[in-house]
């Protein structure tokens, strides 16, 4: 692996030829592949596949119900993207890929409003859910001083 310095001099350099995407989505694509890495249990080489639902898995760990925003926010907003920003990682050899690897791998995995609308509504489920019981909580002792 590059520098950090170089790592951001080149990521820079693909912005601005490439502008759909921000310098924070190629750091987050580099953190989400040692996050699907370190869940494969192992180091190296990835399939498009693999790294697509690891990207979506670190974004919801990372960000809760707001991961979709903050991916639109970067520019990315469906599978394909991911495979955008690997290949132009690929062309400045800050990934490398084998001779099976294609763009055409990230296209349509899954669909970004079905697979991050769960976490929004798990989200809410779960504050609900907490909110019930910190209610029953409180007033399963009665109400202040008042015991009847």
């Amino acid at each position: 692996m590059k520098t950090k310095r170089e790592f951001y001099r080149l990521v820079e350099e693909i912005c601005q030829k490439d502008r759909r995407y921000k310098v924070d989505a190629y750091e987050f694509l580099m953190e989400a592949l040692y996050f699907t890495q370190s869940r494969l249990k192992r180091k190296g080489h990835v399939k498009g596949v693999e790294l697509t639902e690891g990207l979506r898995d670190f974004a919801v760990k990372k960000y809760g119900p707001m991961a979709r925003t903050v991916l639109a926010h970067w520019g990315i907003t469906n599978t394909r993207d991911f495979g955008n920003i690997v290949f132009n990682m690929i062309d400045k050899q800050l990934l490398s890929k084998t001779d099976d690897d294609s763009i055409e791998d990230f296209n349509d995995v899954y669909d970004f409003d079905k697979a991050f609308e769960k976490v929004v509504r798990q989200s809410i489920i779960d504050a609900l859910k907490k909110k019930k019981k910190d209610y029953e909580r409180q007033y399963s002792k009665g109400f202040g001083y008042w015991h009847w």
